[in-house]
């Protein structure tokens, strides 16, 4: 295994990198908002099964909602930042989680429209 001033590198950061994410992964996961957007991509593949969908469309379902999750953990992390240095009210504290959860409702609103859009259209 080599490092680099403390930091591992080759093989050694990518298991390192990957039990992060794993971490991260379970994390978000206590979110009942982001148990919620799992349903909502069970949902979406059911609508799709429905309507007999192309690989093509599922494949940018697919790729919507992993955005979404995305997003979604990056409005956990700014939530827990927020709390944690400035656990008092504030108003920029506010505007923080409250910008982290309109990025998270566009996602929300981009799937619902591309659902829609393969299930009436």
């Amino acid at each position: 295994m080599l490092e680099t001033e403390g930091k591992k590198t080759g093989l050694a950061h990518l298991f390192a990198a990957a039990s992060y994410s794993w971490h991260g992964f379970w994390r978000v996961l206590k979110e009942s908002a982001f148990r919620h957007e799992i349903l909502y991509f069970l949902a979406g593949l059911i609508a799709f099964w429905l309507v007999d969908a192309t690989i093509g469309e599922y494949l940018l379902l697919t790729l919507i909602f992993l955005i979404m999750f995305g997003f979604e953990a990056l409005n956990t992390a700014i939530e827990e930042l927020v709390d944690r240095v400035s656990p008092e009210r504030s108003e920029m504290g506010k505007h923080a989680k409250d910008l982290g959860s309109f990025a998270v409702f566009c996602m929300l609103l981009a799937a619902a429209i591309y659902i829609a859009y393969v299930v009436f259209l």
